[in-house]
């Protein structure tokens, strides 16, 4: 039976739980590495690629590490499917 208080990241549940941010956390623990290296001559981005699902296409990858414009780049980790609607709003912005 689903629960009416773990729909919303503002509703604590009878026992003060907020699920939504325990479901985030849980995501949080499952996501790869990302990692930004300054350096006196450029700088590195790297992004681990995890495939936690059995049932995933390992060849169908998602990309990790996005082109904002030409001075800013950007590394996600966790699920890509929510880090594009946050790129796609940096792109939007840095075009201004």
């Amino acid at each position: 039976m689903a629960r009416r208080y773990d729909t919303r990241t503002t509703i604590f549940s009878p026992e003060g739980r907020l699920y939504q941010v325990e479901y985030a956390m849980e995501a949080v623990s499952h996501a790869g590495t990302c990692l930004g290296i300054v350096a006196a001559d450029g700088i590195v981005l790297a992004a681990e690629r995890r495939f936690i699902n059995n049932l995933l296409d390992e060849t169908a990858f998602s990309e990790k590490i996005y082109k904002i414009n030409e001075d800013i780049a950007c590394a996600v980790a966790g699920i890509t499917a929510d880090a594009t609607v946050l790129i796609n709003e940096m792109r939007l912005i840095s075009q201004r």
